[in-house]
């Protein structure tokens, strides 16, 4: 089983626009819902490929109530755990014309200090069953900055390979705690390390404490620098759409590969593909099974002759 942990879960929209013009009213074509937040994502892609996986993190409120809707129908388990407030929403403008997306996010509930002892309990549990464990997305006011650290601990203490997707300090305080992999994009590895050139910011990254360190580069591909070397890995072409989870699905695609014990090259194949497929996606989160495997065979991937 693979436990995905959403602490800011919400409720993805995406309105379809003819075309998106600022200062100005919009006719709605279409719109779809989806239950989201990262580790939701994730755990879609996951139960897509095949895997057992678990969602939990927290729901509450109507928001909230209309998520766990959305999400019994999926071939994943709901552990999520009750809060007082309201989920948030996230809204993406995808724009026919341009075939680009204008994404709004709201903050989140405010977690109380019961909420969250009821949350680790919850953890603690569901961590002793996983065969790895993904950490994903903000965190919710009322969470404290270190809180990702100490569940990355948590999982190490129970022999757990656990993945780490955040941004900020707490991505800063998580990698300190030494998870197995981070999955940073460029802007977050730079506001992180403080460098822009991609390799020596992802090496820089990696000695801050994680075990492998894995950079999305949007159209340009991933990045990976691990113990066992250098890779970098790139669609046939760059791809436009909605990026909506398309990092989320990269993330999926290296869990899938490290709990099936795939070498490096294939697990970033496979992860750079489902990226892509998901980008070309209507729906924010979503990707087509048949374009994912048309692309993981165009997927190029090149170890660098210098060791990580």
């Amino acid at each position: 089983m693979i436990l995905t942990v959403t602490l800011n879960t919400a409720l993805d929209i995406t309105y379809q626009v003819d075309a998106l013009t600022p200062h100005t009213t919009h006719r709605v074509t279409d719109v779809i819902e989806r239950p989201g937040g990262k580790g939701v994502n994730v755990a879609r892609v996951l139960a897509a490929l095949g895997h057992d996986t678990v969602v939990t993190g927290f729901a509450g409120g109507t928001t909230g109530g209309v998520l766990r809707d959305l999400l019994a129908p999926l071939p994943v388990r709901d552990a999520l755990v009750p809060v007082a407030g309201t989920t948030r929403r996230t809204v993406a403008v995808a724009d026919a014309a341009t075939g680009d997306t204008t994404q709004l996010n709201e903050p989140g509930p405010t977690v109380g200090p019961d909420e969250w002892s009821a949350f680790l309990t919850a953890y603690e549990e569901l961590v002793r069953d996983a065969d790895a464990v993904a950490l994903c997305g903000s965190l919710p006011p009322g969470i404290h900055v270190g809180a990702y650290a100490d569940l990355v601990r948590r999982a190490r203490a129970a022999s757990v390979p656990v993945v780490l997707d955040t941004s900020g300090e707490p991505l800063r305080r998580g990698i300190a705690a030494r998870p197995d992999l981070v999955k940073p994009n460029a802007d977050e590895l730079a506001r992180l390390t403080g460098a822009r050139e991609p390799l020596r910011a992802t090496r820089d990254a990696r000695r801050r404490g994680a075990h492998a360190v894995v950079a999305s580069l949007g159209p340009d591909g991933l990045l990976a620098v691990t113990p066992d070397g250098t890779w970098r890995a790139a669609p046939p072409e760059p791809v436009r759409g909605n990026p909506t989870g398309a990092g989320d699905s990269a993330v999926a695609g290296l869990l899938s590969g490290l709990v099936e014990g795939a070498a490096w090259p294939d697990r970033l194949a496979r992860a750079t593909a489902l990226s892509a497929a998901t980008v070309l996606a209507p729906a924010a989160g979503e990707f087509d099974m048949a374009t994912y495997r048309e692309l993981l065979s165009r997927i190029t991937v090149t170890e660098h002759a210098t060791a990580a």
